[in-house]
Formats: structure tokens, C-alpha cells, sequence
């Protein structure tokens, strides 16, 4: 669609330059002392408005002959052909309006004759207002083409970060499967009842776990009640080795978070913190509210002598990606390891 038109603060812009430019020109008409003010005005205006819009034709003639595309040659020839047309067609306009307002007798001597004298003046000068059209149009054009250009790269990067969300949350499932199956292994042949339990407990995890994947967001409340059903798989292989506390502020809960954040920290708690620790230990989620921000601090025990075990650290840097992903550098992930203990703390915004 036509630039102009397509958008309606720049079709009021456009017409008045173009005003404007008309009462500049009945201003140096009325300024020779051969044309009144009335006079000047009359002629000027209505010209001005109808040559405003010749002129918007301008997009066309830029259409046929891009730049870049074509040849400098083939670019002036094109537009010197369209603005000589252009420019005849405001000395016919002008002729002719001058006629019709010697017919009606509005002003006590006749236009037509300077209309006709100042023909070279009125080609000259229409040729280089339609110039000046055609520099206007292929400046609006390669702006639009830049818009686009950065809305379809926009697009490709929405794109890009939805793919990347979906195969970090595809990740998730596999791997704290992978650790519940384990632990299901472990207790078949010493604690079968146990295990059982931990099968019908793992069915129920499941089934909630990726009802909440399919959302884009959920509430902290939701998050916080999945990490509380992983944890009661877990105590079912660890007994009273595992053991957790935690304090939440009432104000979190409400918060919307992308779903399955906090699993694979509790996950990464559990099996390389107290599943690594003789005694066990306990596991303290922090959840608060503050300016905006929600805070949250996950923290294990671990046994600094006890040697770090392949795939230690795929579900941090699994939440580190998804954050970066949805908030940018609006969250933030960190870690801090002390000689016993392991400590993830997230800060993100707090929306509701």
C-alpha cells in the first residue's frame, strides 16, 4: 500500500507541507505587486492541493525503478520522463483554473493570460516539486523495507527462542525420569512396597508435571506444590536422610513463572546433594517478594570430599537458558558453593 495513505498522520503531514508550500508561492506572487492577495491565494491553494496529490503517484514511478535494482541511468530517465509529464499536467491545471476564474467574473482583471506567460516558470517548477516527491517516496520506501526487515527478524527471533524453550522443557521430562527410575531400581529387590508407592507417586508427578509444561506460564503456588510432590517421591528412597524446610511468603505465590523451574533445581539438590552426603541433610526454599523482584534460594548440603559426578549441573544450566530465553537480562541465576554447602538463588520479575 502507498506509504502515505496507508498511515493517516502522514497523509495530514503531506498536505500540509503542501499548504504551506502554497501560501509561500502566494506570497511571492502577491509580492510583485502584479497579483493581489485574493488573487495569489486563489490560484495558489487549489493548484497546490490537487498537484500534492499528482505528486502521490511519485510511489509508483519509484516502484518501476528501485534503487539498487536498476541502473542510475534508467532511475533519471524514468523519473525525468514521469516529472516533465507531471509538471505538464500542473500548466494544463493551471490554465484551466485560471479559464474558470475568468468566467466567473470573481476578480476585476484575468488570470489567463499570466498562467499562460508564466508557463516556463510553472514547468520548472513542477518538474522539481515531483523531484522532490520522488526523493520523499524513496526515502519512505527504504524505511518501510527496514521495518519489515526488523519485524521479520523480530519474528525469526520469537521463533528461534519458542524452539529453544520447548527442547529445554522437552529435557526435563527425560532427565529427572532417567533419576526417578533409578531410584525405583534401587528399592525393587530391598523395599518392593516402597517401590510401588514410588511408581504410583511418579504416575501422578508426571501427569501434573506435564499438564503444567504445556503452559507458557503458571503460578508460583503451582511450582511450589510440584517441587513438594518430588520431594515425596525422593522420601520415599531417602527416608529420613532427606528432610526440607521451607518459607514463602504468601505475596509469591501469585507470582507467574515459566512452568517447571523449579523442579530440576530441587532435582539437583537431591541427587548431588543428599543422595552424595552419608547423613543427608536438608533442603531450605527461600521464596520472597521485594520491589518488584521475586527471590528465590534453593540450598543443600554437600560433602566437599565427595567427587563431582558426571552430568552435575544439566538442570541449572537448563533453568539459566530458559531464563535468559523468556526475561533477557531481567533474571538472573547464582550460585554459590561454601565447604558444605550448595546454594542456587534465582532473582526474576515478579508478575503477576
Amino acid at each position: 500500500m502507498h506509504p502515505i495513505l496507508a498511515e493517516r498522520y502522514r497523509l495530514l503531514a503531506y498536505i500540509a507541507a503542501w499548504q504551506l508550500l502554497a501560501v509561500m508561492a502566494a506570497a511571492l506572487l502577491a509580492g510583485t505587486a502584479a497579483f493581489s492577495w485574493a488573487e495569489a491565494l486563489s490560484l495558489a491553494l487549489p493548484l497546490s492541493f490537487f498537484y500534492g496529490f499528482a505528486c502521490l503517484g511519485a510511489f509508483w514511478v519509484c516502484q518501476s525503478a528501485p534503487l539498487g535494482r536498476v541502473s542510475l541511468m534508467r532511475v533519471a530517465g524514468t523519473q525525468l520522463a514521469a516529472g516533465t509529464l507531471s509538471a505538464s499536467l500542473l500548466l494544463l491545471a493551471a490554465q484551466a483554473w485560471a479559464a474558470f476564474l475568468d468566467r466567473t467574473d470573481l476578480f476585476p482583471r484575468k488570470l489567463g493570460p499570466y498562467a499562460t506567460a508564466g508557463a516556463p516558470v510553472l514547468l520548472g517548477t513542477g518538474l522539481v516539486l515531483f523531484l522532490l516527491a520522488v526523493a520523499l517516496h524513496y526515502l519512505l520506501v527504504a524505511f518501510e523495507e527496514s521495518r519489515r526487515a526488523e519485524a521479520q527478524a523480530l519474528e525469526f527471533q520469537i521463533l528461534s527462542r519458542d524452539a529453544e524453550l520447548r527442547a529445554l522443557r522437552a529435557q526435563i521430562h527425560p532427565h529427572f525420569l532417567f533419576n526417578a527410575l533409578n531410584s525405583i531400581s534401587a528399592l525393587i529387590t530391598t523395599r518392593p512396597e516402597e517401590a510401588r508407592r514410588v511408581c504410583i507417586l511418579l504416575g501422578d508427578f508426571l501427569r501434573r508435571s506435564l499438564t503444567l509444561g504445556a503452559r507458557d506460564r503458571v503460578s508460583f503456588a503451582d511450582e511450589l506444590a510440584l517441587a513438594e510432590d518430588l520431594l515425596a517421591i525422593e522420601k520415599v528412597r531417602f527416608g529420613d536422610r532427606l528432610r526440607h524446610e521451607s518459607r514463602v511468603e504468601e505475596a509469591t505465590r501469585a507470582c507467574s513463572v515459566p512452568p517447571l523451574l523449579l523442579q530440576p533445581l530441587v532435582e539437583n539438590a537431591v541427587t548431588h546433594g543428599i543422595a552424595q552426603s552419608l547423613d543427608g541433610g536438608t533442603i531450605r526454599l527461600l521464596a520472597e517478594r521485594r520491589g518488584g523482584r521475586l527471590r528465590v534460594v534453593i540450598e543443600n548440603p554437600r560433602d566437599p570430599d565427595t567427587p563431582g559426578r558426571k552430568g552435575t549441573g544439566i538442570g541449572i544450566e537448563n533453568v539459566r537458558r530458559r531464563l535468559d530465553a523468556v526475561y533477557g537480562r531481567e533474571a538472573e541465576l547464582r550460585l554459590q558453593v561454601d565447604a558444605g554447602t550448595f546454594r542456587v538463588e534465582l532473582s526474576l520479575p515478579a508478575k503477576g
